[in-house]
């Protein structure tokens, strides 16, 4: 039997995935159901699973336990490399994006362009963090 603290993660990061989908729809009017497998965007549902899980652990295992000491701190590398690498990740895909766009024109090639959205800001890693909150304060009680 799967323990309900991994549950609770994984429906953390799922609901996060399904509110992105919610949240473009109010934001463009449009439905894009394949929002909902993409990376980036508010909420990080990386972030809402790796603090629903870090939360849980801390309830289950005391936050004394090695346990919790590994699920922390894999959490917060998990959390600045989101917002971190990733985010600069995106914004070197826009940069190339731009040339290539620019040869395109030039050069009459028809390269792939590369996917920008790969990263999260802070408020959208903030905004998972707060998302695996409420998802622990349901899950957890």
């Amino acid at each position: 039997m799967i323990h309900r603290v991994a549950v609770a993660a994984l429906l953390a990061g799922l609901a996060a995935q399904a509110l992105k989908v919610l949240i473009e729809l109010m934001r463009t009017r449009r439905l894009n159901l394949l929002r909902f497998f993409d990376n980036g965007g508010m909420p990080s549902s990386h972030t809402a699973l790796v603090t629903t899980l870090t939360i849980g652990i801390a309830r289950y295992a005391g936050v004394s336990s090695s346990l919790f000491a590994v699920t922390f701190l894999f959490s917060l590398y998990f959390m600045f490399e989101a917002a971190g690498l990733r985010q600069e990740v995106g914004n070197q895909a826009r940069v190339v994006n731009d040339l290539v766009d620019e040869l395109r024109h030039t050069h009459h090639i028809d390269p792939k362009t590369l996917k920008e959205l790969v990263g999260h800001t802070w408020g959208e890693v903030a905004g998972g963090f707060v998302f695996g909150l409420i998802v622990s304060a349901l899950a957890y009680r």
